[in-house]
């Protein structure tokens, strides 16, 4: 059972975020030097620090590393930032990512680098609409992904990623409860096939990886029979297939690392390209395709709303201040609730597969 979302507001989302790409002017070596030039100084004078996603621009990923602040997956982006001791956590990546690290970190003033950066998943699911989900499905357990806004997070019981999306629902199953799943359908479709838990889904999906095309995809790899197929789970269940590794964009970097294969075909956003590049240098790597015959590109997989983010844009943060996100308390608090149930599952199921107690 899926429940049916605005396509149109998404749609109109992504074009507005095309639209403004396409004015961003590119910054020759010079001016590329001079602008991080001045961003470190400012980090320093505002006493913030900078958290990236993979997904963003690698020049932001770079200088976020270079100026001790980190690069990871939103809810790693949000840990470090409440550990940092830096009052302002600045955001490399879209909407919801800046309201996760505000939600573990009231006392911070946390600032995105663009207002307008959302997200296919988190659009997808209203808290108004989401809300009545829940109340036609009283008898079952919330479930969210971390993509998501923090009025969503509220509503839930519990919020995951998709690291620990299986073990928790599988934790879930087990106690005899049942789920409502959302926004993504096609990891929803994914934890249920690994764990047989009875799940309702929502019917949101993420733009860039419900692109991917197994078609295409099977021809790829004839082409490079030696690579690994590395998927996200927010893939269709075809592309899922065909993977080698399926996982969050940490397990994929990982498995770049501990795989022998010489080449990798990648189906998830390839803002991760970076990073695979950096760990592993002397391998190649292949973005997975999103278009069939007659595509205008083999692929586009990139998300609009990520691209967003820039150089340019985090100087003006920076000096202005603005895009600040703020939260109603009682949403926070809610919103916490749920993100620490999950951090706290996190931290027992690590714990005893390694033996600790």
């Amino acid at each position: 059972m899926t429940y049916n979302i605005n396509e149109k507001l998404i749609w109109m989302s992504t074009q507005n975020a095309l639209a403004a790409n396409a004015k961003q002017q590119p910054l020759s070596d010079w001016e590329q030097a001079k602008l991080v030039k001045r961003i470190k100084s400012l980090l320093l004078q505002k006493d913030a620090v900078l958290v990236a996603h993979y997904y963003v621009d690698g020049a932001l990923q770079d200088l976020a590393e270079q100026t001790g602040g980190f690069v990871g997956d939103s809810l790693e982006m949000a840990r470090f930032g409440k550990l940092h001791p830096a009052k302002t956590l600045i955001v490399a990546g879209v909407k919801f990512m800046g309201e996760t690290a505000k939600i573990l970190s009231p006392e911070k003033r946390v600032l995105i680098l663009d207002n307008q950066a959302e997200c296919s998943l988190d659009l997808s699911a209203p808290i108004e609409a989401f809300s009545a989900f829940c109340d036609q499905h009283p008898d079952r357990t919330a479930v969210v992904y971390a993509n998501t806004s923090a009025a969503v997070k509220a509503r839930a019981d519990w919020v995951v990623t998709s690291s620990i999306a299986v073990d928790v629902v599988n934790h879930l199953k087990n106690q005899g409860e049942k789920i409502l799943w959302a926004p993504d359908k096609h990891l929803g479709h994914y934890i249920q096939q690994q764990t047989g838990a009875d799940m309702v889904l929502w019917d949101g999906t993420c733009i860039v990886h419900d692109a991917f095309k197994a078609t295409a995809l099977a021809t790829l790899k004839e082409q490079y029979p030696d690579a690994a197929v590395l998927v996200h789970p927010e893939s269709p269940a075809d592309v899922i297939a065909m993977a080698d590794v399926v996982g969050s964009t940490s397990k994929l970097i990982q498995a770049t690392q501990t795989l022998p294969n010489p080449v990798f075909i990648v189906a998830t956003d390839n803002g991760i390209l970076h990073k695979m590049k950096q760990v592993t240098p002397n391998k190649t790597f292949i973005e997975a395709p999103t278009a069939g015959a007659g595509g205008t590109c083999e692929s586009c997989a990139h998300c609009p709303w990520m691209a967003m983010s820039t150089l340019q844009k985090l100087q003006q943060v920076l000096q202005n201040q603005d895009n600040e996100i703020v939260l109603d308390e009682a949403v926070r608090n809610k919103a916490l609730i749920a993100t620490e149930r999950m951090m706290q599952f996190r931290e027992r199921h690590v714990n005893k597969k390694h033996g600790v107690m």
